[in-house]
């Protein structure tokens, strides 16, 4: 049975491509300005980024919703 999901606009986009993409648009200092959480601020990587955003269901989200605003 095959699922589709019409209503789902970050269906098919991985996590890793929307922290990088919002890096190389925003760039890290502008991010943690507008996504205010640590891993954005201290010593930001993509690595720790994924690690902390898949852990932390509230920060994804405001990730998300950045990436949508920005990129839909």
């Amino acid at each position: 049975m095959t699922h589709t999901q019409k209503n789902n606009p970050l269906h098919g986009i991985t996590l890793e491509h929307i922290v990088t993409r919002l890096v190389a648009h925003y760039g890290w200092d502008e991010l943690a300005r507008a996504v205010d959480i640590n891993c954005f601020r201290n010593d930001p990587s993509i690595k720790s980024s994924l690690k902390f955003l898949r852990k932390t269901p509230w920060a994804r989200t405001k990730v998300e919703a950045l990436y949508l605003a920005g990129f839909d």
